[in-house]
């Protein structure tokens, strides 16, 4: 089944479409929630939440990608849950991506920086289309999915050391780019 028809799916408020987007999907966003929580029950229970908003969300919304609009919706669910868990001290696999990006992405905790946030995104954006597809899909994969070096080592066939410190060269760039766009960093 295609994800338009997914869609269409939902659009007609018909509950396969719940069944069919699991089927298709639940691995993929069971991967993300798993890389950011490291904990199995929170991870399912973010996947269970992503179908009811994707439920809830479709309509009005009319996704052009399916995959990409559940991946964002159990991405921002698991975050959600990390910072909850965060705030109580529990540990999580999210903290080392967290500390990794911190030189290089801005906190949000002012107004100003709150009206920045499109125009962060677009300077990381375009970045990102500077660079090479495998330091592309890289970076993506280890800052938007949470893969470990561990498991890009095994994608790539490159040890995780060596990888390490290509993603260092990649935050270092992402850098210098916001430095040059102008982008405080404090």
């Amino acid at each position: 089944m295609t994800d338009a028809e997914i869609i269409q799916m939902f659009w007609r408020r018909e509950e396969t479409a719940i069944t069919e987007t699991q089927t298709r999907y639940g691995a993929y966003c069971t991967h993300i929630a798993m890389n950011i929580l490291s904990d199995r029950e929170d991870a399912e229970e973010c996947v269970s939440d992503t179908w009811l908003q994707a439920w809830n969300t479709i309509p009005p919304q009319k996704p052009r990608s399916l995959r990409a609009y559940l991946g964002r919706i159990v991405r921002n669910l698991s975050l959600n849950r990390w910072n909850h868990d965060h705030a109580q001290k529990r540990y999580s696999g999210m903290e080392q991506l967290l500390s990794e990006l911190e030189d290089c992405i801005p906190a949000p905790d002012t107004a100003q920086r709150k009206l920045e946030t499109a125009a962060l995104s677009e300077i990381i954006s375009d970045w990102l289309e500077t660079l090479p597809r495998d330091d592309r899909v890289l970076f993506v994969r280890r800052y938007w999915y949470g893969d470990t070096l561990q498991e890009l080592a095994g994608r790539t066939g490159v040890s995780a050391s060596k990888l390490a410190q290509r993603m260092l060269r990649l935050r270092k760039g992402l850098k210098a780019a916001l430095e040059h766009e102008e982008v405080s960093l404090e």
